[in-house]
């Protein structure tokens, strides 16, 4: 049934089932006997983590927050390109239909197109350096807030618009008191799902040159088998995405404080 959420009830249930998990995992591996090459035990996976944390890993034994800050820094610096750009364009092409007849067929060429069918190409134009990695990053993650402006504004009623106007207020007015506000829970869907879909480009944009990175210390560690550091880089990788997700949600309830009043 719908009722009252309680969050401390909610917290506890997570928190046991992720309990759960760890458990039966820890047993299974251990009662099965399973290679740890296949499917490390939690322990292992712990073991990992400290070792990394302690060590270091890669040819240049690079800390944990030298690929952790190598990593956000070519994911969030290619989120606040799209923030910049996709958002004013999002908005101004579902506002004006000539210019969306511009953009929007180049938008819908590349969308459905996979990150690395492209990231050749990127390659040689830009190089194997940071440029071709932040672009890909941009471009997986420009579409999904392009469209969700475009959506907020089409279901932005239009006895709105008629009301504002009848008020007198002129264009300006309209976009900043209207049309913006009305638009920013879509605009905020978008985003979260930009960044998700960067952050699983990451180990792709990492592929080639890098030397840092979670996504390098995942697939790195994965061609040397060493399958405690691939587990810890997932998980890690988990958390920071969600993480991050929760950012953007406390931001959004901010920023959007009266969503479902």
């Amino acid at each position: 049934m719908i009722g009252e959420r309680n969050k401390s009830s909610e917290m506890m249930i997570t928190v046991f089932s992720v309990l759960s998990v760890l458990v039966v995992w820890q047993i299974i591996t251990f009662a099965l006997q399973i290679s740890p090459l296949i499917l490390p035990s939690p322990a292992k996976v712990w073991q990992s983590f400290l070792e990394v944390l302690t060590t270091g890993y890669g040819a240049n034994q690079y800390s944990l927050l030298t690929h952790l800050i190598s990593s956000m820094n070519r994911l969030l610096l290619a989120f606040l390109l799209v923030v910049i750009s996709a958002i004013p364009l999002g908005l101004i092409c579902a506002c004006f239909p000539k210019v969306y007849a511009i953009f929007n067929p180049f938008i819908e060429f590349y969308r459905p197109v996979p990150p690395l069918a492209y990231y050749t190409i990127l390659v040689l134009w830009l190089g194997i350096g940071e440029s071709s990695k932040i672009t890909m990053l941009y471009l997986a993650g420009f579409a999904p807030v392009y469209l969700a402006c475009i959506s907020g504004v089409k279901k932005i009623k239009r006895e709105q618009i008629l009301a504002a106007k009848m008020l007198g207020a002129n264009n300006k007015q309209l976009f900043i008191n209207v049309i913006l506000p009305a638009s920013l829970p879509e605009i905020f869907t978008g985003l979260r799902t930009a960044i998700g879909f960067e952050y699983t480009t990451l180990v792709a944009a990492e592929m080639v040159a890098a030397q840092s990175g979670i996504g390098w210390l995942v697939l790195d560690a994965s061609n040397w088998l060493k399958s405690g550091i691939v587990f810890f880089g997932v998980i890690l990788m988990g958390l920071i995405g969600i993480f991050l997700n929760y950012l953007l949600l406390v931001l959004e309830k901010k920023l959007v404080h009266w969503q479902g009043k």
